[in-house]
């Protein structure tokens, strides 16, 4: 089974220039693998299957290995959320995306998580707050054509 787009993210995290409230979870993520490689919790391996096939069809396939079975490589999801995205909050992004976004749209939250489809090893990585301060009313829900 061939992965879709196989784009590659470099080690340091793409994060635009002008993302504000910047947060970075290494400290939380190291503990969690230090209680991991103890015994303590073997539920950090518990990632949800439909987070896995989103690693694997939208994620940015990053250049770190994973830090359980070191074998995978890492993949990186980018979840957008926000009043002001109305019914598409809560959607993947890629950088891009979000870059352009940013100039059409308030204020959104975007949380990196990183994945690993071979162990399922999932964490929490960054987020950060994007947008271009403007305020704006809340969308109206648009329907929905199937």
């Amino acid at each position: 089974m061939s992965r879709s787009p196989a784009r590659i993210a470099t080690s340091p995290l793409l994060i635009p220039e002008s993302a504000r409230e910047v947060i970075d979870y290494a400290l939380d993520r190291r503990a969690k693998l230090r209680e991991l490689f103890s015994g303590f919790s073997s539920e950090l391996l518990d990632a949800d299957p439909y987070l896995i096939r989103a690693a694997k069809h939208h994620g940015l396939v990053s250049d770190r290995k994973c830090p359980v079975c070191r074998r995978e490589n890492l993949f990186e999801l980018r979840y957008t959320f926000g009043d002001l995205l109305g019914q598409y909050s809560g959607r993947i992004k890629s950088h891009e995306e979000i870059e352009e976004m940013s100039q059409q749209v308030g204020e959104f939250q975007v949380y990196i998580v990183e994945v690993c489809i071979k162990c399922s090893w999932n964490h929490l990585i960054a987020s950060y707050v994007m947008g271009d301060g403007i305020p704006r009313a809340i969308p109206r829900r648009l329907p929905t054509y199937e």
